[in-house]
């Protein structure tokens, strides 16, 4: 990424959008070329710009988590969407989705025989337009039933008048380091599990669906058809510090500035404070992040702390300490928190500005 063009108010989400185009591409003619379909989670960047150029490089359509998530994209005319979640439908709920199947071929997720038959009765005549997508749960142990639970499922649904039409989890414990090929290879088994139960049945499964950023790109085609990488479009510290992503593929970062500056002695550690706390880069750190993001000017530097609008860099003893009122670039540690935290984004090309973007699905929650 180049360096921050002068005069930008800090702090500002960044986003270069010639890495941003290259992630795209790449993802896209990999996953392809191993005969799976792509369905990117659009929850990481919530722009209409990006969906545009996801579609564009042969995504099948868009993943998202949230009804209102779905009605900004189909408003925006995508025409095939998956809203990968576990829904408990209300009455208000069901007449958004109602709405949605005027625009849209929807998929929705579920994971329990109550709320396979809270949808039947909320849509009444309109259920069997959807696709139901039953959630396995692969080991992450957050939503999901176990493989072998998902044949009650799958007939609960079709006594109700649903039309099962596949499966899918989300490997979410591959974000720990080392784990990304043993965790692919337990959605792979728990995925072949429940789909081995469902066909016997007579279930014909159009759609197995799976993947991670961490995983999907280790993914073939022996069993998934679709995988439904996010993050991968702007990478993020926690991409970078389990291997998935490398320095050069990062497309986003939030410019800030240098507010304080502390040279430190024994007692009070040598750093810097920058203007971009947790309302815009979000407080995630996993227990074995090396820190609350990355400074991309500075890889061995260190944010030991955030609060709402400050960062605490712990800065290498044996580098010069930055200046009051430079400007430096943090790398979110979970990029899909910190987009949402903003109303738009700057968009930078060849190191200038180009455009702004809105993040028109931003805080759509429910």
């Amino acid at each position: 990424m180049n360096t921050i063009p002068q005069g930008l108010l800090t702090p500002q989400i960044l986003v270069d959008v010639d890495i941003l185009e290259r992630n795209i591409d790449r993802v896209a003619q990999n996953v392809a070329g191993k005969g799976l379909a792509l369905r990117p989670h659009a929850k990481t960047h919530k722009m209409h710009e990006i969906a545009a150029r996801q579609l564009d490089s042969g995504a099948v359509g868009l993943t998202v988590a949230t009804i209102g998530e779905a009605l900004t994209f189909a408003l925006h005319g995508v025409a095939d969407l998956f809203v990968a979640f576990p829904l408990w439908v209300s009455e208000v709920q069901a007449a958004r989705i109602r709405k949605l199947l005027r625009y849209v071929r929807l998929s929705l997720g579920t994971d329990s025989v109550a709320a396979v038959e809270q949808l039947a009765r909320q849509l009444g005549d309109k259920a069997n337009k959807l696709g139901l997508m039953i959630e396995i749960d692969s080991g992450h142990h957050r939503s999901g039933v176990h493989p072998r639970g998902a044949l009650d499922v799958a007939r609960a649904a079709r006594d109700a008048g649903l039309n099962v039409i596949g499966i899918f989890t989300f490997p979410g414990h591959s974000y720990a380091p080392g784990r990304a090929q043993e965790v692919a290879a337990e959605e792979q088994q728990a995925l072949a599990e429940a789909a081995g139960l469902l066909r016997e049945d007579g279930f014909e499964l159009k759609r197995i669906s799976g993947g991670s950023t961490p995983t999907a790109e280790l993914a073939d085609n022996s069993l998934l058809t679709e995988v439904r990488p996010g993050v991968y479009v702007f990478g993020d510290a926690q991409q970078f510090e389990l291997g998935r992503c490398r320095w050069e593929d990062i497309a986003l970062s939030v410019a800030s500035t240098v507010i304080s500056r502390h040279e430190g002695d024994e007692l009070i550690p040598r750093r810097i404070v920058l203007d971009a706390g947790s309302k815009i880069l979000g407080g995630d750190r996993p227990a074995w992040a090396s820190g609350f993001g990355r400074i991309l000017e500075n890889p061995d530097a260190r944010i030991s702390a955030v609060s709402e609008h400050h960062a605490t860099v712990l800065w290498p003893e044996d580098q010069p300490l930055p200046a009051h009122g430079e400007q430096l670039r943090v790398i979110p540690n979970h990029v899909c928190v910190a987009v949402n935290l903003v109303d738009q984004v700057t968009v930078l090309r060849a190191g200038e500005v180009a455009e702004r973007w809105d993040v028109a699905a931003r805080g759509l929650n429910y």
